[in-house]
């Protein structure tokens, strides 16, 4: 008997991104497949939402909002910082990603989107955020979790 995807319960599937120009993002194919435990917030939740109740083998196509992926586009999360902020850092360029202590104290990763003589603009949202997610799935393996995995919050 086929399991039916649910929480606690380890899948593997074989994927493709796309953005709404049908541009790939991301890709398993010619890789492993992608192993996550179902219900432990390892995958965005309106890709997990669309692969709950199916079985190994089975096929679907999901379109995923913002809201349900990445995150709506937060304008706050880009500011402009002295450049004294990244003391140490000799050459900063657009493009470049580093980890920052937001204002809640945790980290997070910032990208800087601009270098002036005024400062240094970063952007910490997430790359894919504000972006209508198109995934093309299937199905590999659905099996049962073990005790470690589910203590763990993920596949071993």
């Amino acid at each position: 008997m086929s399991l039916l995807i649910g929480d606690k319960l380890v899948v593997t599937i074989h994927y493709t991104l796309t953005d709404e120009s049908g541009e790939v993002i991301d890709s398993s194919e010619g890789a492993d497949p992608l192993a996550y435990l179902h219900g432990a917030g390892n995958l965005i939740p309106g890709l997990e939402r669309e692969l709950l109740g199916k079985t190994a083998g089975a096929s679907l196509k999901a379109t995923v909002s913002p809201e349900d992926g990445y995150g709506e586009f937060q304008p706050e999360l880009v500011e402009t910082v002295p450049r004294e902020a990244f003391e140490g850092i000799e050459r900063i360029e657009a493009g470049m990603a580093f980890e920052a202590e937001g204002s809640d104290g945790q980290a997070r990763r910032v990208v800087v989107k601009g270098v002036s003589d005024d400062g240094i603009t970063i952007d910490g949202n997430h790359p894919l955020a504000g972006v209508e997610l198109n995934f093309d799935v299937q199905v590999v393996d659905v099996r049962e979790a073990s005790e470690e995995e589910i203590a763990h919050g993920h596949v071993h």
